[in-house]
């Protein structure tokens, strides 16, 4: 893997004992299996000025090492041949994507622009980025339009599909202005049902696994129905998306139009933000400037996550999928770890210095997180391909080659 050469990473002896993590079902490299990053542990990069404010939304630094090698890897997962190209490129019809300048929203252009589709991105960069799309204006295919969607907004052209990404997922970030977040998912869904209605489009919603609160069971399951507090500081979030998921199917019910639902559980990848105050960017940044790592409660609560290319291309395969699928449809990665068991995988991939260090946990914040995507494999031929461990070191890359641009000083 190039990238990891240009940042000088130097390979763990303790990587090559063959070793694989024991929920993954990928075959990997175990040479590459941990990165050491001394140099960052010892606060070489940077000083002791370099902040995660100096990381946020300013670079796509280490985006064409991680997202093109993999891409040049893997190949383009193609969908199955019995699904509808409702994002076909034509003359006069575009795809929407709300909340596009956002991480999973400008995977989700980049994605549809090299499929050939003509992409208007809808975003009012409260939480998401011009840089996350930059590498797209040149094209005479992609256009951003800054826009807050809990007011209706006119569109020219036709449009044969949306997909609805706006609304901030980070609890650090949604709880900053919760009447807004709440507004975002009932008003702003409202406003996308009736330019879907207006189009005949079909349109996506991006739900979540917060639907499902601090569940009772696990894995959890599309006909499970949760519990959600009502009354509580992630409630604006997570009952503004069940209260979407309702406008969703009373609005099909009544008008005919073509819904989709995705329920995302926790994704990660390149052009996360690190002030989102996520497991996997929080543990990565920590360990890379030698900070402690902060870990909320006892740390035994789990986690499942899915690497952001599979999660676009479950979603793209949601979009696409036949007439009927108009139910929620879990999308996320099945493996499960505990937040200490990151913390550990995070502190050996580095050869971080880091320490734990062990906070009072969130109101509300969910013991178990583990999708059961029995239904996306049986109706979208969809499963996760990239480990955990796999997605990990190329995080570690990726804010590797970010804190390298920061400092403009050499890894060793």
């Amino acid at each position: 893997m190039n990238h990891i050469e240009k940042l000088s990473i130097k390979i763990s002896p303790a990587a090559t004992n063959g070793k694989k993590n024991r929920t993954d079902t990928s075959k990997e490299k175990t040479n590459q299996d941990k990165y050491c990053a001394t140099d960052f542990c010892e606060k070489k990069i940077g000083g002791s000025s370099l902040g995660l404010e100096e990381l946020s939304g300013n670079s796509n630094a280490g985006i064409s090492a991680v997202y093109g090698d993999e891409k040049s890897e893997r190949g383009v997962i193609k969908s199955p041949t019995s699904l509808k190209a409702v994002n076909a490129s034509t003359p006069d019809s575009v795809t929407i994507v709300t909340g596009g300048a956002g991480f999973l929203g400008s995977h989700l252009c980049t994605r549809l622009i090299h499929k050939g589709a003509r992409v208007i991105a809808i975003d009012n960069l409260s939480t998401g980025f011009r840089a996350n799309v930059a590498h797209l204006m040149k094209s005479d295919r992609f256009e951003l339009i800054e826009h807050d969607i809990i007011s209706p907004i006119k569109i020219n052209q036709k449009v044969n599909a949306i997909y609805n990404l706006a609304c901030s997922a980070s609890p650090a970030k949604y709880q900053l202005d919760p009447i807004h977040t709440f507004r975002t998912s009932i008003d702003g869904a409202y406003n996308m049902l009736n330019l879907a209605n207006q189009k005949s489009a079909r349109i996506l919603q991006a739900s979540t696994s917060e639907v499902y609160g601090d569940p009772e069971i696990s894995p959890q399951r599309e006909t499970y129905r949760g519990a959600v507090n009502t009354y509580g500081p992630r409630a604006c979030y997570d009952e503004g998306k069940r209260g979407a998921e309702t406008l969703f199917y009373e609005y099909a019910c009544m008008n005919k139009i073509e819904t989709r639902i995705a329920r995302i559980f926790n994704t990660y990848g390149p052009l996360m933000d690190p002030l989102d105050g996520r497991v996997v960017s929080n543990f990565v940044v920590q360990a890379l400037m030698g900070q402690d790592i902060t870990i909320y409660g006892t740390g035994e609560q789990t986690r499942s996550f899915c690497y952001v290319s599979d999660l676009i291309d479950g979603l793209i395969r949601l979009m696409e999928s036949e007439d009927g699928v108009a139910s929620p449809v879990n999308l996320g990665n099945p493996h499960e770890f505990t937040v200490l068991e990151v913390a550990k995988m995070v502190l050996a991939k580095t050869c971080s210095r880091s320490r734990l260090r062990f906070m009072d946990a969130p109101k509300d914040e969910p013991k178990k997180r583990r999708p059961d995507i029995t239904l996306a494999l049986t109706l979208l031929s969809w499963q996760p391909k990239i480990s955990f461990s796999d997605g990990l070191d190329r995080m570690i890359v990726y804010f590797g080659q970010k804190l390298l641009d920061r400092s403009g000083k050499a890894l060793l």
